[in-house]
């Protein structure tokens, strides 16, 4: 597994640059920005804050042109697309019924001996949910690989060549955010994890959610008042143990007990990271370290400060 450093968001406050050099990486770096979709190439900013040593691998660009040339294997993505989008819909009716009812739990007083049972078999039953729509989700997955195998399909491989060719004189990979479902797809389509290889990892935003285990959507301000928060699907999975939250100040209800209590609950035993600006992790290997400052959710409500996070994997 590569060392993977998750940043907060980079808009206002930049600190790839701070982080590279604090890593010892002062060579070429490839970067992924498909989430930013047909704005992917203006990286002007980002390549003048790392000194301009920075190569887009354009995966966003690299998916619209096979998808032109190749119209099965567009025809396919669009199947797979709006198969999942149908699926999304199915668990977000289960979902708010579960999360309301694991909500009221929490709410009715008792003695703890007689609640703490119900509340517990409550998130189970969340928990249990999440882990079928990921499940569903990932048929879709494996059917779309099975039926139209893009891995053996030339213009894919010759892309990942290319893509390859590149990583080879690059001394790190940059994951920056945008539309965490496009870029997790394409991400996926072109195995660029794999081409990456033992690389070092600086990820944030939508980067970051994609190298977890399962990627988490998450707004609790909605026209519609204060929502829940959603499994998209499996993640890249290079993040134990870890889920992370960007722009967790503006998303997420931090001051609100009952509402931090009841995501640290329902990922458990994953922590729950808020990521703001300056907010710093990095895998070790064995464990998460966190930078000062940075936070952890609490399945008691509260929003506390952490050092590091042991992980519960063995190593290989």
């Amino acid at each position: 597994m590569p060392s993977i450093t998750l940043l907060g968001p980079q808009r206002l406050r930049p600190s790839v640059n701070v982080t590279l050099r604090s890593l010892g990486i002062d060579g070429p770096l490839a970067s992924i920005t498909a989430g930013w979709e047909e704005r992917e190439t203006e990286d002007a900013e980002l390549r003048d804050h790392v000194g301009g040593r920075c190569f887009n691998l354009q995966l966003w660009e690299r998916c619209e042109r096979i998808f032109e040339r190749d119209i099965e294997l567009f025809k396919g993505f669009r199947k797979r697309k709006d198969a999942q989008i149908r699926l999304r819909e199915l668990y977000r009716k289960q979902l708010h019924h579960a999360m309301d009812a694991a909500k009221e739990m929490l709410e009715t007083p008792g003695d703890t001996s007689l609640m703490e049972p119900e509340r517990q078999a409550a998130f189970d039953r969340v928990r249990e949910l999440d882990r079928h729509h990921a499940d569903r989700m990932l048929e879709t997955e494996l059917e779309f690989e099975r039926k139209y195998t893009p891995s053996e399909r030339d213009i894919v491989v010759a892309h990942r060549d290319q893509i390859a060719r590149i990583l080879e004189h690059c001394d790190a990979l940059l994951v920056a955010g945008g539309n965490v479902a496009v870029l997790l797809n394409r991400m996926r389509l072109f195995a660029a994890l794999e081409l990456a290889g033992v690389k070092p990892i600086v990820a944030w935003s939508a980067g970051a959610m994609v190298m977890s285990s399962e990627v988490v959507l998450f707004q609790e301000d909605t026209p519609h008042g204060a929502g829940y928060a959603e499994v998209l699907q499996r993640g890249l999975d290079v993040c134990p143990d870890v889920i992370p939250f960007p722009h967790a100040r503006k998303r997420l209800h931090l001051h609100d007990p009952l509402r931090v209590q009841m995501l640290a609950r329902r990922f458990q035993p994953r922590r729950c990271v808020p990521m703001d600006e300056s907010d710093r992790i990095d895998w070790t290997g064995e464990a998460w370290k966190f930078a000062p400052g940075t936070r952890a959710l609490d399945a008691d409500g509260r929003v506390t400060k952490v050092r590091a996070v042991k992980s519960r994997r063995r190593r290989k």
